[in-house]
């Protein structure tokens, strides 16, 4: 059975303050443990992992990117981009086989006739073409340390290649790459390598268990093991354990726990990946607020339950085409996006790469999920990053705590949250919201720290226009929202007869025509088919312990 999260926590924060206490005698590295549902650092402050993905996992057994661009050039991208962590694929080959980790990169690159890449190579990184597979590893690893980006090492693959597939013989622990028995000799291998490197924070074990062999009780002896041999070669690190059917799965883990002899060092994480692929046809026929809702209780039944119970969710893999045209994506990725705010989950977005040296066969593929462009030289869509960039700031969590918790209201197609500006709102970054207080399931939407000088409300004036703050009675209709949806981001009033609201009914907030100002408008899409488009009418409301930003209250007159 579970282990009951108060006990658990209060073991927790007692290795974290001994670790605080003990830190001066120790090597000078980043060291992070988990409080409860959180991960903190020595001191127990919270640290968000909001991390991006980059592949050395494939057939050449070589970073992406390192013909494109220089790697501290990347590694800077990285942080202005607003990342702190890089997950870094790696192939459990790369730890087992000498013949492949001796190879060196113009070796290995030749091999596989890239000698385009290795040209690109010798242009940008001169100094990584005669190193051997592993220490180009361990020198891009060095790069991202130089800018203070914490890296998390994770087993892709046993053998380097694209992932990934039922039947590529790297999905299961028996499958014909995929012998567990190595495995766990490279996990020991790779946490022994990098034990004293102090920028890597996390090992995660396996990426997306999967295929016909799949099944819990295998799960837990061998996942067992592996977590077993990392903590026993680098006790530093954070352990991180995926699930079954590609990491989808956790939902095992409610019956029964893992058991570790570490369990009371607090090391252990669980991770999670969610895609638009997994509801495709979902979202691209039916009505999405009730396929957002579905997807969003199907979380926490495969994974989100594990918070309540007192264990970090790592959602190390979620991301969608940048390219815009995609409408299952596109409707996904706000819905995702909500849940990970409301949760305030520690991610990684899938994925940094613009392209790939060598994928499936095909030299220089785009890779149209990459954070940045063909070239690496620049974002691909601007306009997506703000997107990635608000989930980036702790929300809660210790160390972010306030007397009260309070609502904020995220908007999560653009990533902005709802602010106010004189008596209007408007949408600006997150990081500049106000406070408000709600109490569902129906109450009025309150400036927390404007409610004494009066001026409490935000009202609904009619259809298309500016929903305003003032100081008229609040708790009539027109200042009384509720969550009208069944994804629970629709904030709406009842119309009362005579308002220009469309024909009566609701008025739900929404995005003015300027992209800024926020407005009432009709409630779309909260039935129906497939056809009608939510994305801008929701709004989460989220709970927030973060100090937040306080304007004088005479500003709001």
């Amino acid at each position: 059975m579970m282990t009951r999260t108060p006990r658990r926590a209060a073991l927790c924060l007692l290795v974290v303050l001994v670790a605080a206490g003990h830190r001066a005698t120790r090597a000078a590295a980043v060291t992070l443990s988990t409080s409860s549902r959180w991960v903190v650092d020595p001191a127990g402050r919270r640290v968000k992992l909001a991390c991006v993905n980059w592949p050395s996992h494939l057939e050449p057994v070589v970073t992406e990117g390192l013909g494109r661009q220089p790697v501290g050039a990347i590694a800077g991208m990285v942080v202005s981009l607003g990342f702190n962590c890089i997950r870094l694929t790696y192939p459990i080959a790369l730890a087992t086989n000498t013949s492949l980790s001796s190879l060196t990169v113009r070796q290995s690159l030749l091999a596989h006739g890239l000698a385009e890449t290795a040209g690109g190579v010798e242009v940008n990184n001169p100094g990584f073409l005669d190193l051997t597979l592993m220490d180009s590893l361990k020198a891009v690893v060095n790069a991202l340390g130089e800018k203070d980006v914490l890296v998390i090492l994770d087993n892709h693959v046993s053998k380097p290649g694209w992932c990934c597939g039922n039947d590529d013989g790297n999905g299961f622990f028996g499958d014909r790459d995929f012998d567990p028995d190595v495995w766990v000799d490279g996990l020991g291998n790779m946490a022994t390598i990098f034990a004293d490197v102090p920028n890597v924070v996390g090992m995660s074990l396996r990426n997306e268990l999967r295929g016909p062999r799949q099944n819990p009780e295998d799960w837990y002896t061998y996942m067992q093991r592996g977590a077993e041999a990392v903590h026993a070669a680098n006790p530093r690190a954070l352990v991180i354990m995926g699930g079954l059917s590609y990491d989808y799965d956790l939902s095992f883990l409610a019956a029964r726990q893992v058991g570790v002899s570490f369990a009371a060092e607090c090391k252990l994480v669980f991770e999670v990946h969610w895609y638009s692929f997994s509801d495709a046809r979902a979202w691209e026929t039916e009505n999405a607020n009730e396929v957002c809702a579905r997807a969003a209780r199907d979380f926490e039944r495969r994974a989100g339950f594990l918070l309540a119970r007192g264990f970090p969710l790592f959602l190390s893999e979620f991301g969608g085409d940048l390219r815009g045209g995609d409408l299952k994506g596109n409707r996904y990725f706000p819905c995702a996006a909500a849940v990970a705010a409301e949760h305030d989950l520690d991610w990684a977005y899938w994925a940094l790469q613009g392209s790939y040296a060598l994928r499936q066969g095909v030299a220089g593929m785009d890779e149209v999920y990459g954070v940045l462009d063909w070239s690496w030289s620049k974002p691909r869509n601007e306009t997506v990053l703000p997107r990635i960039q608000a989930l980036q700031r702790p929300i809660q969590g210790p160390g972010y705590g306030e007397a009260l918790p309070y609502t904020v209201l995220f908007h999560p197609l653009t990533g902005l949250c709802a602010a106010a500006a004189a008596n209007t709102l408007e949408l600006r970054p997150c990081n500049e919201t106000d406070a408000w207080a709600y109490a569902p399931p129906a109450s009025t939407l309150v400036l927390r720290d404007a409610a004494a000088a009066g001026l409490p409300c935000l009202r609904a004036e009619g259809r298309g226009l500016l929903a305003r703050l003032g100081a008229k009675a609040c708790g009539d209709a027109l200042s009384t929202w509720r969550l009208a949806s069944d994804s629970g981001m629709h904030v709406a009033v009842e119309s009362p007869p005579g308002l220009d609201s469309g024909g009566g009914g609701m008025l739900c907030l929404d995005v003015g025509a300027d992209g800024r100002s926020i407005v009432t408008n009709p409630c779309a899409c909260l039935r129906g088919n497939g056809t009608c488009d939510p994305e801008r009418q929701w709004f989460k409301l989220v709970t927030s312990t973060r100090r937040a930003a306080r304007r004088p209250p005479a500003t709001l007159a």
